[in-house]
């Protein structure tokens, strides 16, 4: 056997090996092939463009609930959060985490085709939308991740925005454990894509998971649910190192509709 056929030999047994292993990867996920793929470019595209660093291992689940709170500064923000999951437990598998979004974004091209494979949850910005609440209690309870900015919006301040009183709602409701996650050095810019092919220094610092057990089984009040939303922030605020905005009322209150 002459060298070319051994070296056409090595190549095909080592594309075959490398094949195999993304095959096994992806059916170990038990995700679609879209995701996947997503993911796949995000492992490849944060490091570059932004250095994404962690402050340890990602602490989310690999099976079972987790509702996942983190400041807004940037677009790219969800990718920062989905970024490394797979390290989080023994299985070593991806999990797809169900953001909470503007359902505008679903009808712009491309990005809708994007929010729809990832099964992002579509919320009105008014904040009166109990259905894409709903939608997230669901996901919740059938185990699933969920990630909310509770924000709301994009902060280009120094201190957390207040947030709305639906990320109690969904904590206590759920009975999930509630991760905090604080995101350092987000790109931001004047339009929706700018902050994509903005080089920065991203740094996550995960924190341990809030106990809510005490507020389990009281009744869900507004004041309740705006002390545990003011606890909430509270906290990220700390994990962050920045302080948190005065609490302020804000409209959406499914807990009217659904106790």
């Amino acid at each position: 056997m002459n060298p070319d056929t051994i070296a056409i030999l090595f190549l095909a047994a080592y594309t075959a090996i490398a094949v195999a292993a993304v095959v096994w990867q992806w059916r170990r996920s038990g995700e679609t092939w879209p995701v996947w793929g997503l993911y796949v470019v995000e492992r490849l595209y944060l490091p570059l463009m932004f250095h994404w660093r962690a402050s340890r291992r990602c602490p989310f689940p690999d099976d079972g609930p987790g509702l996942i709170v983190a400041n807004h500064r940037s677009p790219v923000d969800p990718l920062f959060l989905w970024m490394n999951n797979h390290l989080a437990g023994p299985r070593r598998r991806i999990r797809m985490i169900r953001f909470l979004m503007a359902r505008e974004y679903e009808d712009v091209p491309g990005v809708g085709w994007i929010t729809r494979n990832v099964r992002c949850i579509g919320v009105e910005r008014d904040g009166r939308d109990l259905k894409g609440a709903r939608e997230a209690l669901a996901a919740l309870k059938q185990g699933e991740l969920v990630g909310v900015f509770p924000e709301g919006r994009i902060n280009r301040g120094s201190e957390l925005l207040p947030a709305d009183s639906g990320i109690a709602w969904l904590a206590l409701r759920s009975e999930a454990p509630v991760y905090p996650v604080f995101i350092h050095g987000a790109p931001q810019g004047n339009t929706m894509v700018e902050p994509f092919r903005t080089p920065s220094r991203v740094r996550i610092v995960y924190g341990e998971p809030i106990d809510l057990s005490a507020y389990y089984g009281q009744r869900k009040s507004q004041e309740l649910l705006r002390e545990v939303t003011d606890l909430l922030m509270q906290r990220l605020a700390e994990l962050g190192g920045v302080s948190a905005a005065e609490p302020e009322t804000l409209p959406m209150e499914p807990q009217r509709a659904t106790g």
